[in-house]
């Protein structure tokens, strides 16, 4: 009798933890998404400083303008190369941390030692031997474009394994993947809005009296400034999030828990390394994702010119400027930065209010596809706006030379309109691609992590196509951005007929392959 009372409990035992291996995982709270999210704006902090004060920073350090370009490119290059390598080893990351805080943590450190020597470049280069006589700074030089690109591999080293972990956390919950990637939009808008208010300030160098050096004049230490108020942002919200939301190393779980068993995971028994896995996914990729890869290719041709060349464009073709003569381009680039600001304010607001406006129009496909026509509308309107301000152009002499005067206020309104109504499209680029897919490449033989990665380089050759292409398209056409932004037009429309017609709807047997790349926490 003890016998079989005993049989029977080693039977049952067994039984226990095989249903509760099969048993998908819950959602997450969503104070533990919030909580990761919010590394968004730590990162969104360093990248909006880059837009807004790298580029005079540059021409400080005495980089030729032709040079510049190709210190830009490293973002899409790193993007290309880092996030599919990190992805893939954080699928298959065995530390007893997790698999994706170990390289949040390590993309964090990065940041603060990139931004460091970014801020430091021209003191560093004066220690090591630059006249500052001279216009050009070598040793500068070298130390900048190595903490440039250490910056750009640490921010795709974040955002990689912090997409990856908010859809861990959502497991196969498809509104809280939406939702997961809203909020992680929403945290983008106020690192955006917090770094250009930051680089807007003048003064700021006076909260940190020391950054102002022999070789670092009062921009120079504005910058140093910001990047020490966004090192100390971006620390504080990655160890609360990295402290709050524990992870269950991949070793103790089991099939139906976070990234299937070890040996689906490990890839080691097929020898490929990262590169071999990563065109091994694009083989296993079912019809959805290579769609969902096509939509997004076409949206970011749309987006891309506008967003290398708004100011540029406030300040040549609104404000009618020439750039290093007088000041009304200038004017027209802090014009910009102003609708750079309120476009970051909607791209927030609507964050929020995504999974709403989703069931509203019937559906995420529906909406990505009106908000793509959004977008064709609004970079077709430049071109009128343009032609209103040159139509209505006023000129005043200033020393004997003729210059132009500000746009009318009907026209800068417009224009600032015209940045903030970009704010919609915007915040739904940054939301739904990457929550479909998470749910898409349930059905794939890749992980969470490799899966953004492949998503990514639709995000990343489109922009090097952009930034190499743009300025003979434009120069084609005797010269401006507008060329670009028709393009840009036209592909947008592009996109959103593609995700009206040919996007399909996630399935009920998505949402069940999906319970293989979910949860696993604490």
């Amino acid at each position: 009798m003890e016998a079989a009372k005993h049989h029977s409990n080693g039977a049952m035992k067994p039984s226990s933890l095989q249903l509760e291996q099969q048993t998908p995982p819950a959602p997450s709270p969503l104070r533990k998404i919030i909580a990761v999210a919010s590394i968004a704006a730590g990162v969104q902090f360093g990248w909006a400083l880059q837009l807004s004060l790298l580029t005079p920073y540059v021409q400080l350090l005495g980089i030729p303008h032709k040079w510049a370009a190709f210190i830009w490119l490293c973002g899409p290059i790193s993007g290309m190369l880092v996030q599919p390598i990190v992805g893939y080893h954080s699928d298959r990351c065995k530390s007893r941390f997790g698999r994706r805080r170990p390289f949040i943590a390590v993309g964090a450190a990065a940041v603060a030692i990139a931004v460091f020597l970014i801020g430091y470049a021209a003191d560093l280069g004066h220690m090591f031997g630059d006249n500052l006589e001279k216009k050009a700074r070598p040793r500068a030089i070298a130390i900048f474009v190595v903490g440039f690109w250490i910056l750009d591999v640490a921010n795709n080293m974040l955002q990689g394994p912090c997409r990856a972990l908010l859809a861990d956390l959502s497991a196969s919950d498809h509104r809280k993947m939406r939702t997961s990637n809203a909020f992680f939009s929403f945290f983008m808008a106020v690192g955006n809005v917090l770094g250009y208010a930051a680089g807007s300030y003048s003064k700021l160098h006076n909260v940190f009296p020391f950054t102002k050096t022999k070789a670092c004049d009062v921009y120079c230490a504005n910058l140093k400034s910001c990047f020490f108020l966004s090192i100390a942002l971006l620390v504080t919200v990655a160890t609360i999030a990295l402290i709050y939301v524990k992870e269950k190393t991949l070793s103790s779980q089991g099939p139906g828990s976070a990234g299937g068993n070890d040996a689906e995971l490990d890839g080691e028994s097929t020898g490929l390394p990262c590169f071999g896995q990563l065109f091994g996914a694009f083989r296993e990729l079912k019809r959805p994702m290579w769609i969902l890869l096509l939509v997004t290719c076409l949206n970011w041709i749309a987006w891309f010119p506008f967003l290398l060349f708004d100011t540029d464009w406030m300040g040549k073709e609104v404000y009618g400027g020439t750039v290093g003569e007088g000041k009304t381009y200038d004017q027209g680039v802090r014009a910009g930065a102003l609708g750079l600001m309120l476009n970051s304010v909607v791209l927030g607001v609507v964050s929020l209010g995504i999974e709403v406006l989703a069931r509203g129009v019937g559906g995420v496909k529906r909406l990505w596809g009106i908000v793509n026509f959004l977008l064709a509308v609004c970079l077709a309107m430049t071109v009128l706006i343009t032609k209103l301000a040159e139509h209505s152009r006023r000129y005043t002499t200033v020393g004997g030379q003729t210059q132009p005067l500000p746009p009318s206020s009907g026209v800068k309104a417009g224009a600032l309109t015209l940045f903030a109504v970009l704010g919609i499209p915007l915040a739904i680029t940054y939301t739904i691609p990457f929550a479909l897919a998470s749910i898409f490449s349930s059905t794939s033989g890749a992980g969470q992590g490799l899966s953004l990665g492949v998503l990514n380089l639709a995000i990343v050759i489109p922009q090097m196509v952009v930034s190499v292409a743009s300025g003979p398209w434009d120069a084609l056409f005797g010269g401006g951005n507008l060329p670009a932004f028709v393009v840009g037009a036209v592909a947008a429309l592009a996109s959103g007929t593609l995700s009206v017609t040919m996007l399909p709807s996630p399935s009920p047997e998505m949402a069940k392959a999906a319970t293989t790349v979910g949860g696993g926490f604490h």
